[in-house]
């Protein structure tokens, strides 16, 4: 809790429906949010903060308000003049050796919402230990109720990053694009900031023959088009199939332009939606490829997923002898991976992903990066096209060389966290699989509340309750020699799911 206020400080910041009332972001609670980052950043030495927005309703007067705070005190305060994605702002926190970072944003999530996430030194969304120090500085009796207020003509302008982050995106391209012209794309930021870096990188590398959605190509926080502007929703891409002419891919970005959603042209000539995980095995297996062609593949290279993302990655990586490393889901954890690497020369990071339409190449952003991920996404469908192959059909040449694998999502609400906790009690207690709990700390990764069960066929499932709201997600997954057998096998492995929920319901 804030100041009596029902949303609580965590290291995804903070998150909630704009209003006055009780559990609702305002600017009250950003200040007080901003001043207990303060705190934290004078306690440890911290001089210099960035700040960021994307277009959500209130995004701009939210960032001015924590502008003000720090620079109330005392802190040296970079700030963009416009929105800007969630991965710049990761790039620009690394570029300007700020100690902190600020993105106020709520993601996907309905209009309605808005919400502030902090950034380390690094780079990368902060985790753990400094979430709980800092949530300590937002609710310690001694904390301020009026908080400090500096000039808001004192802040720098942070504008002068972007050219240097468009031209390291633009050095990730691994193949010859100088055909970049033959691929047809249709694009929709939903409303959001990713209008202009994706169709600036993509058309400045050659990528011409690129449209967008009109209705949906200005920014907007009451997203008027879409009731949930997430691109891992097939709802998503409504409008944009409605204009589909003759487009090899329809890419959609997310608010604030971390998440990349890609229809693709299937065997009947339409489109379908690929998800998180097939886009990822995807740019997987292409970019291992093309760096080993071209002989840019680093020293001990390695890709990093977490543990509820499809198990083929891991056959790619062993048949290409490449390292595999899992986190906890959530990115942040994947950018404190490249962070240890860099301090200790121990892996070279090829590629991050999570099931949740996040990606990321290059060691200079330290968070899912939708930009980054558009550019690979094209490069690799243009070298497809070029063989006369379709996205769907890259995927199910992988197949054949990897074996068949799915995963599906499962997302249950409940009426409390009780029932939460004896679902979970129930798979801990599963028989017939083996038992990966986390709440022990596995392989030295944080203590945290999931369950994974890997059963003998290859089939796997993982449980984890929701943090904030009354939910719980399951992630089920399988391999086997045919589509049937894994359609099947998924079936067999839902059938459990919601038996066990029925019985605790």
């Amino acid at each position: 809790m804030i100041n009596g206020n029902q949303i609580s400080f965590g290291t995804g910041g903070i998150r909630g429906i704009i209003g006055n009332d009780d559990g609702c972001i305002n600017e009250n609670i950003i200040r007080r949010v901003t001043q207990g980052l303060a705190d934290y950043m004078k306690q440890n030495g911290g001089k210099s903060a960035c700040i960021a927005y994307d277009t959500r309703n209130m995004s701009r007067g939210f960032a001015e308000a924590a502008a003000e705070v720090l620079c109330g005190g005392g802190i040296e305060v970079y700030m963009f003049t416009g929105v800007r994605p969630t991965p710049m702002l990761s790039f620009a926190v690394r570029e300007k050796q700020a100690f902190a970072g600020i993105v106020i944003t709520a993601s996907h999530n309905p209009r309605e919402y808005n919400g502030y996430k902090v950034y380390g030194a690094d780079g990368g969304q902060i985790t753990d230990e400094a979430a709980d120090a800092i949530s300590a500085y937002i609710n310690s009796p001694d904390a301020v109720s009026e908080t400090p207020r500096g000039a808001r003509n004192s802040v720098i302008n942070l504008d002068d990053v972007d050219k240097l982050y468009y031209e390291k995106v633009k050095a990730l391209v691994t193949r010859d694009i100088n055909k970049a012209a033959e691929l047809c794309i249709l694009f929709t930021p939903l409303h959001g900031s990713g209008n202009v870096p994706v169709r600036r990188v993509l058309g400045e590398l050659g990528f011409v023959n690129l449209s967008v959605v009109k209705e949906q190509e200005l920014p907007d926080g009451n997203f008027p088009t879409v009731p949930y502007p997430n691109p891992e929703e097939a709802e998503a891409f409504a409008l944009a199939l409605e204009q589909a002419g003759g487009q090899d891919i329809i890419l959609a970005t997310d608010p604030d332009c971390d998440r990349i959603g890609v229809q693709a042209r299937n065997c009947t000539g339409g489109f379908t939606l690929l998800s998180g995980n097939q886009i990822g095995v995807l740019l997987s297996d292409y970019l291992i490829t093309a760096k080993k062609e071209a002989g840019i593949l680093p020293k001990n290279p390695a890709i990093i997923k977490t543990i509820v993302t499809t198990e083929l990655a891991r056959k790619i990586c062993e048949k290409n002898n490449i390292t595999l490393i899992e986190t906890l889901t959530g990115f942040k954890y994947i950018g404190e991976k490249i962070a240890g690497w860099e301090r200790s020369d121990e892996y070279s990071f090829l590629f991050g992903f999570e099931e949740s339409y996040g990606y990321l190449a290059g060691d200079f952003v330290r968070d899912k990066d939708a930009i980054i991920a558009a550019v690979l996404i094209c490069e690799m469908a243009l070298f497809y096209k070029l063989k006369s192959l379709t996205l769907h059909g890259a995927l199910e040449d992988l197949y054949s060389r990897y074996g068949f694998a799915d995963e599906r999502l499962i997302s249950v609400k409940l009426d409390d966290m009780k029932k939460a906790n004896e679902i979970m009690r129930k798979f801990r207690d599963f028989k017939g699989a083996v038992i990966e709990d986390y709440n022990e700390g596995l392989r030295g990764l944080p203590k945290s509340d999931v369950v994974k069960l890997l059963f003998a066929d290859g089939g796997w499932l993982a449980v984890r309750p929701s943090g904030t709201e009354p939910k719980i997600k399951f992630y089920l997954g399988a391999a086997a020699e045919s589509k049937a057998r894994v359609e099947a096998r998924l079936c067999e492995l839902e059938k459990i799911v919601l038996e066990i929920c029925n019985f605790i319901s």
